[in-house]
Order: C-alpha cells, then structure tokens, then sequence
C-alpha cells in the first residue's frame, strides 16, 4: 500500500513537472519563450500573466483527459465490475458505448459554454467547467458494482459520464481561444500547443496510472478497488485549477469589447447566421483530430491487447513511449504553424494519414513489440501535425465575438459524432469485418474529408484576430 501511494504521488509531481517545463519551453530562433521572458506587448501582458495563463488553461484540459484515458486504458476492468454478465466482447463494446454516449451531449455542452464564454468571458466559464468536471470524475470511484446494486451500476456511470461530457464540452474550445487572445501575435501557434500538449499529458499519467495498477495489483484487485484509485485523484486536481482561473482576469480582446459593450446577445445564432461556412468547414478540419485521438492516443492499448495479443502492460507500454514524443513533437507543430502557416500543416497531416494509416497497422499486426512502438511514435508524429495546429486555427476562424461558440459547437459536434464513438465503431468494424485493419480504414476517412474540409479554407495565421 505504500508502494502504491508513493507511486501516486510521484505521478501527482510528474504532473506538476510537465506544467512547468510546458511553461518554460525555450522557442530557440523563433523569438520569445512560453515562459514569458518577452516583454509586455501593446497588450500590455508580461510575463508573469502569461505564465498563469499557460498554467490555468493547462490543467483544466489535463484533468479531462486523464480521466478519459483512465476509462480507456482500464476498459477491460471496467467491463468486469459494470457488465460482468456479458461475454467479454458484448461487455467490452458495452463498456465504449457509454463512452460514446457521454459524448452525444457535448454539442449542447458546446452551445452553453460558447454562449457563456462569449457572454460573460473566458475566465467564467472556465473556472466553472473545470468544477463540474472533476466533481463528476471524482463521483465515477464512489460508484458501487454491478454486483452490489445490480443494473443501477451502470446506470449511475452512464449518469456521470453525461454530466462529464457536458462540463467538459468548454474545456478545449475555452483554454484554446484564451491563449489565443492572450498569446503574442507571431506566436499563437505555439501557445495554443499547450492544450493538446495538456490533453497527451493527461493520457500519459493515465497510461502510467494503468500501467502501474495492473503490475502491481492482482484481477481481483483491479475489479475490487485498485480501478477507483485513478478517479479519486480528480477532485484536488480540479480545486487547484478552478482556484489559479479566478485568480486571471480575461483576455485582453475579449475585456476591450466587454468595455466597448459590442458583446453579442445570442453568440450562437450570430455564429449560424453570419459564420456558417467557416463552421462546417471547421466540423470537417475536426474530424482527423477526432478520429485519430481516440483510436491511436486512447482505443490503441485495447486494440493490442484484445485484437492483436499483446500482453496488457506492454500496450501501456508502447501507448505511453508514444505518448511521450507526442508532446514534445506537439510543440515543434504550433512553432512549424506559425512559421509556415495553418493550412499547409493541416494538410500534410492529412495527406500523411491517407497514404501511411494501413501500412502503419499491418506492421501493428506483426506483433513485433519493438515495431509497435515504432509504429506507434509515427502514428503519433503524424497526428501532432494536426492537433498542433488545430486550436489556433479553429480560434483564429471566428472572431472575438463568437470565437468560443464557433470553436466549442465544432470541435464537440465533430467530436460527439466521430471521436468519442470511434473506439466503439472500431471495436465493431473488427466484429463485422473481422479484419484487424479495419481501425485504419475508418481512420483513413476520416483524413480524407479534413483534408477536402481545410483546403476549402483561408489561412488565418498572419492575419491579426478578427
């Protein structure tokens, strides 16, 4: 028990580490540091605020995240203490399905917290999102088993994981559009890298989180109370975050156009009124990012696992040496975007998915773990060249009025109808089909469409925001 204490608390320091090298990334070449070492700009924001922006909009994504990858990475246990009267593979695409149903209310999700966002500010909704979401998370440990309470078991989870979907619809689209609006001109791309870099570390202290659970702790265990563990440690997590956004005030673009009163009524009708391209156009540029997340960042460890034979802790393994160069590569991506553009990013990100995504898993199915790691690193390259860019060009397509609405409603629509169903029509699409492959066609679709999506936009990246 002490073992496993310490090996939480380390994991709580690893976090609070990968905050503060986030927040000290040297941009070597480039100009200024994340860190704030530039001087104030005509914004009037220096270092110190900008380094408890970075802070703020960081952890509220990294809590999210951690516990999606926990569910994730934990579905097989999961399945035993929710679904334990079903075959495995029912159970387990059980177990997805209410992974995907706490998805299906995230547009609404979208809608409230884009109107809040751009209501009444950033820093708002934020704080209050982050509250609602890890209360929720916390709630999942004290959830009794199917075999204590029978069907309300999962009853209750499905429950939760509704409420979980519907705070955390503001998180990414809100942290994005805030460092954005705070970010210094010719760097938003890289100060936008912190949320997806925040989203991979979540995933990374999940997969360890999982990792070490299931090595050190027996099945009975795991199904017992080993599971909870990861849960309970959502409820101080969110306190620290919720407390560093109140301490902020909002973002300078958005505070001139409270003061000049220029704040829309019904942010959302305006953005389906006057803004209704760049939406659809922003639904399509989603739908790699959310596709390619859940199948290779969060399905993959279950994939290898149950599909392809792998034992259990060398798919959390794999998945979390891969997850490790996703965040450094996340990164080079926002500074290679603010260099080069949004677009062509975008779009050789696409173009690397159609031609490489079923080479990628056929050389998964050999089996050969040093391969899957290899395999897996590449997946992952190829995925930061979108999730990279993403948040800056989603924030700078909409303008201040309605950056939030229109950055929320399409991320969340995109990602409730393909992302968080995708470990779940992958599970099928190898039922049906019975081919292992068939997560790399449903994934090669996908950047087929956010390829056609971004070529029909307008790079935004040298452009001041609207």
């Amino acid at each position: 028990m002490i073992q496993r204490k310490n090996s939480v608390a380390g994991n709580e320091a690893n976090a609070r580490s990968a905050t503060s090298t986030l927040t000290n990334l040297p941009v070597s070449g480039l100009g200024p540091t994340l860190s704030g070492q530039e001087r104030p700009d005509p914004m009037g924001v220096g270092k110190k605020t900008r380094r408890k922006v970075v802070a703020a909009s960081f952890i509220g994504n990294f809590v999210e995240w951690f516990d999606y990858a926990v569910y994730g990475y934990l579905a097989v246990t999961i399945t035993a203490v929710f679904f334990p009267e079903s075959d495995p593979a029912t159970g387990l695409m059980l177990t997805f399905a209410l992974f995907a149903v706490s998805f299906l209310v995230r547009p609404l999700g979208g809608f409230v917290w884009g109107h809040l966002g751009d209501k009444i500010g950033r820093r708002e909704a934020l704080a209050w999102s982050i509250l609602i979401m890890s209360a929720a998370t916390f709630c999942i440990a004290l959830i009794p088993s199917y075999n204590t309470i029978g069907i309300w078991a999962p009853i209750l989870l499905l429950i939760i994981r509704v409420v979980q979907g519907f705070s955390a619809s503001g998180e990414y689209a809100g942290a994005s559009a805030f460092l954005v609006e705070y970010a210094p001109a010719n760097r938003r791309g890289l100060y936008a890298a912190v949320v997806p870099a925040s989203t991979a570390t979540g995933l990374l202290l999940g997969s360890l989180m999982a990792a070490l659970l299931t090595g050190l702790l027996e099945p009975e265990q795991m199904q017992s109370w080993g599971w909870r563990l990861p849960f309970l440690l959502a409820a101080p997590m969110g306190l620290i975050g919720r407390y560093i956004r109140t301490k902020l005030e909002d973002s300078p673009v958005f505070t001139e156009l409270a003061k000049e009163d220029n704040a829309v009524k019904a942010p959302v009708s305006a953005l389906f009124k006057n803004h209704w391209r760049q939406l659809i156009q922003a639904v399509g540029a989603v739908l790699l990012n959310a596709v390619g997340f859940y199948v290779i960042l969060s399905y993959m460890p279950t994939y290898l696992s149950q599909e392809l034979g792998l034992d259990e802790t060398a798919s959390y393994v794999a998945t979390t040496v891969a997850l490790v160069t996703y965040i450094g590569f996340i990164f080079i991506t926002g500074m290679l975007s603010d260099r080069f553009g949004r677009k062509k990013i975008l779009m050789c990100a696409s173009i690397s998915f159609v031609l490489l995504t079923i080479p990628a898993f056929m050389l998964l199915s050999t089996g050969n773990f040093l391969v899957i790691i290899l395999v897996q690193i590449l997946l992952g390259a190829m995925l930061t060249l979108n999730d990279g860019t993403l948040p800056s060009y989603l924030a700078e397509m909409f303008p201040t009025r309605v950056r939030y609405s229109g950055f929320a409603v399409s991320f969340n629509l995109s990602n409730a109808l393909f992302g968080g169903t995708a470990p779940f029509v992958a599970t099928v699409l190898i039922a049906t089909s019975g081919s292992v492959l068939a997560p790399g066609w449903y994934l090669m679709g996908a950047a087929a469409i956010s390829l056609v999506a971004v070529a029909c936009s307008v790079e935004t990246s040298k452009k001041p925001l609207a």
